[in-house]
């Protein structure tokens, strides 16, 4: 089995343009909810000087232009300006997924202009207000001035996506055309496409608690605490054990809310275990199971946690025996969850999100802490490393997320609660912009935190004016007279990330925002103690914060005769044969991995640094049969292909490499002799699986176990480097790559000079 390019780093980039392109489902204009024709002209009248039945923005930045025509038609111009609004510019189309098929193809013309950051076709995908697939032209860096050229993008048609959004973009200044585009569903235009029938479901039916649940909170007692989480536990347990509720009969949700006001009244847990004893019987009769289901133990990973269904102290006889019924005369159905084919990760599809639920509302923010935790509880492979007693996580979670009484503290709330995991892809992704520090401004300076203190190590304008007082190096010791380090104890309990290294990362990407205006910072800079007056900037400003430590400039270079270095963030498939023919008579290849990679080359890359199959990979899913358990699949290999490069392959990986970056990094090192060199990596491994949580808002897990061949893992660890090097305070001063200085070391000796590695070097 292959792992799909799919296998992505969650949208960790927050701020990156590839996920925040109309990342957030705001109301879309209805009028262009339509199904289109083969192509999507500009024909149509213009409305203004935007084109008709389109939709983007900013204002004044995307007009119809009929005297740049293409194959006979208008086309549309992005143009942006120093001056222009926002980070970039876009049109786009929404289409209902009122079809059938499994792949979807978005292409077009592009020809540009000056343009300085990128321009770019963009498709995404969206289900109950929220992002499942996403796919820009980001990496293919398509910039400065080019002719009219045919671009494509595709992306798998996500089962249950209900829209797709597909449109241009244009990032930086300069100027793009777009025309001639087609959506494709499986190779046909989508208006040769029948329309396909949906079928209905419970879910479809039962509407009792659309607009809400009826459920008012001012305070819980420590009994009803105990309740709740009482029936959290067995309200899961039955979602994915319980034959009415796995066949799909019940709305699994509402039957939670019915049962809510009835466990809030019992008045001890006595009386709550006799409201779930009840509620089970009115569900009906199971039949015992003719043959049993039972699981797997040749290949088990990881047994279900279902011992507590044993413990009468906890449920009584009565629910302990019912529930020992269901787990003995399980079916193999799942309503609320399936395994994406090919993978195996988790797909929560017919979980809903309720985004048109007012907030607060006790009964669906309950539902929101059930819901996570026993997905948690029952599909994360990596349930075991969440560290915490994740019984007393829920009962400590559950009353701040019940009783909080803004959108914004019940969302923080749910952010705590997953931090929890530990997992860096289960942040609440719908809600960073309330993450603390909130802000829609922030420093003309990138920070990172190296030997542990914020430091910055770039620059996020060429403005000296709004970096004056700043140099590389400096030591952030305070911010609006707060010191760092109450700041930091403040934060992080918000910051759902694997380990140390990717949790400071991330906080050191964000811990500038706060209100526009004036600001005092408190720096070190050797052993001064400075205080710098400077202001916050709006984004639109500023550069975004790069999401790499590689080498500026081209994807591939010789930095002499004996040393190739390739950077994964802008490779092309496609030019692999090239570089490697480059390559071909070095000592060695670095291949710079400190960032996300921008095309899956984990076989395409490494089958060309191995000389007979190896293995490299393998995987646990989860059990539709026996929620709860894992299985391991068989190891993956890569084969070796022509041309080989025989010289020594150094990689390099730092707190950036995530994912599928990390995926990348365990296939490459296969290689013999391969070093890695750099610090811990983000230790977030697997194919995400999203997870919709009530009021539109959505989450992750990183949905399949991800070791190596001998069955260690990679998760919250990350890629442990064969050769530790971080960098220093006074090589970022220096301006220096220490681990880029390392790998040139690795392959040419540690006899060479600091001083000859670093002219070899630079940009």
């Amino acid at each position: 089995m292959r792992l799909a390019p799919w296998f992505v780093l969650a949208p960790l980039m927050g701020a990156t343009l590839c996920c925040t392109v109309f990342a957030q489902n705001t109301a879309l204009p209805a009028k262009s909810l339509v199904r289109p024709s083969a192509v999507f002209s500009f024909e149509a009248s213009p409305a203004g000087s935007a084109p008709a039945g389109w939709f983007g923005g900013p204002a004044g930045t995307f007009v119809v232009d009929d005297k740049e025509e293409h194959g006979g038609q208008r086309t549309v111009r992005l143009e942006r300006k120093p001056d222009s609004t926002g980070a970039f510019s876009s049109v786009a189309k929404v289409i209902p997924v009122d079809f059938a098929g499994s792949t979807l193809e978005w292409r077009g013309f592009l020809r540009t202009e000056d343009v300085s950051d990128f321009a770019g076709l963009w498709m995404r995908e969206d289900k109950e207000g929220a992002s499942v697939e996403f796919d820009n032209m980001q990496a293919r860096k398509l910039k400065g001035s080019t002719g009219w050229t045919a671009y494509s993008i595709t992306l798998p048609l996500h089962p249950g996506a209900q829209q797709v959004v597909v449109g241009a973009l244009m990032s930086g200044t300069g100027k793009a055309w777009v025309a001639n585009l087609e959506l494709l569903v499986d190779g046909k235009p989508i208006a040769d496409v029948p329309k396909a029938e949906l079928a209905k479901t419970v879910l479809d039916s039962d509407h009792r608690f659309d607009s809400a649940s009826g459920v008012t909170l001012a305070a819980l007692t420590p009994t009803q605490v105990d309740n709740l989480v009482l029936l959290g536990k067995v309200w899961g347990f039955l979602k994915y054990y319980h034959p009415q509720v796995t066949e799909g009969k019940l709305h699994w949700d509402y039957e939670l809310l019915r049962e809510l006001p009835a466990i809030l009244a019992a008045p001890d847990r006595a009386a709550a275990q006799a409201v779930l004893v009840g509620w089970i019987e009115r569900l009906g009769p199971v039949e015992p199971c003719r043959t049993c289901v039972k699981l797997e133990e040749s290949n088990l990973a990881k047994r279900p946690d279902v011992a507590w269904i044993h413990n009468r102290t906890l449920l009584g006889k009565d629910l302990s025996l019912a529930l020992m019924y269901l787990e003995m005369n399980r079916h193999t159905s799942q309503f609320y969850v399936l395994l994406m084919p090919g993978v195996g990760n988790p797909s929560f599809d017919r979980e809903l999100s309720y985004p048109k639920i007012k907030l607060p509302d006790a009964g669906f923010q309950i539902l929101a802490a059930f819901r996570f935790w026993n997905t948690v509880e029952y599909w994360a492979p990596y349930r075991d490393l969440v560290g915490e007693d994740w019984d007393g996580a829920l009962r400590d979670a559950l009353p701040r997320i019940a009783l909080a009484k803004t959108a914004d503290d019940y969302q923080r709330e749910t952010m705590a609660l997953i931090a929890l995991v530990h997992d860096t892809h289960a942040n609440l992704w719908s809600s960073i912009q309330v993450r603390p520090p909130v802000g829609d401004c922030r420093l003309a300076v990138n920070l990172r935190f190296i030997e542990d203190r914020p430091v910055v190590w770039s620059f996020a304008s060429t403005d000296a004016a709004v970096t004056a007082g700043f140099k590389l190096g400096d030591v952030v010791s305070d911010l609006d007279g707060q010191p760092v380090e109450k700041l930091l104890d403040s934060w992080q309990r918000y910051y759902a990330d694997s380990n140390q290294a990717a949790r400071l990362r991330d906080i050191g990407r964000s811990m500038t925002n706060g209100t526009c205006g004036p600001v005092s910072v408190g720096i070190r800079r050797g052993a001064e103690t400075i205080s710098v007056k400077t202001q916050r900037l709006p984004a639109s400003a500023l550069t975004p914060t790069p999401f790499a430590h590689d080498l500026a400039g081209e994807t591939f270079r010789l930095l002499n005769d004996q040393v190739a270095y390739l950077k994964l963030s802008s490779v092309k498939i496609a030019d692999l044969d090239h570089y490697l023919e480059l390559a071909a008579k070095t000592k060695g290849l670095i291949v710079d991995i400190r960032n996300y990679p921008s095309e899956f080359v984990v076989f395409a890359l490494g089958s060309h640094l191995v000389e007979h199959p190896t293995e490299f990979v393998k995987f646990t899913n989860g059990d539709l049969a026996t929620p709860g358990a894992f299985h391991w699949t068989a190891p993956l290999s890569i084969e070796p292909a022509a041309p080989h490069y025989a010289g020594k392959v150094v990689i390099l990986v730092d707190e950036i490499s995530q994912s599928q970056a990390e995926y990348t990094a365990m296939a490459l090192r296969i290689a013999p002799g391969a070093v890695v060199i750099g610090s811990q990596t983000a230790g977030a491994d697997g194919n995400v699986s999203t997870i919709p949580l009530p009021g539109g808002l959505h989450t992750m897990i990183s949905g399949i176990g991800v070791f190596y061949p001998d069955g260690r893992p990679t998760q919250q660890i990350g890629i442990v480097p064969d050769v530790k090097v971080l960098p220093t305070i006074e090589g970022i001063r220096a301006g220096r790559d220490e681990l880029l200085e390392e790998g040139v070391r690795q392959i040419l000796g540690t006899e060479t000079r600091a001083e000859v590695i670093e002219k070899m070097v630079k940009p």
